[in-house]
């Protein structure tokens, strides 16, 4: 997954604003106690990373 597609679906899901606030502040125990970003930055594929936010917070699975 590309990360055009993985913040376009970060957005659809919670929203422009929450996105970002959401990817920044939430420590994730699916990411190992990592925040989105940080997951991220650290060479985690969005893919996986967007896998563990559909855990995590129960996305419908007609968005995933």
């Amino acid at each position: 997954m590309k990360l055009t597609v993985f913040w376009e679906r970060m957005r659809a899901h919670f929203g422009d604003t929450y996105a970002d606030s959401f990817a920044r502040d939430h420590v994730m125990a699916e990411l190992g106690g990592r925040t989105v970003v940080q997951a991220l930055d650290e060479g985690w594929e969005a893919r996986d990373v967007w896998r563990a936010v559909c855990a995590a917070v129960d996305v419908p699975a007609s968005n995933r």
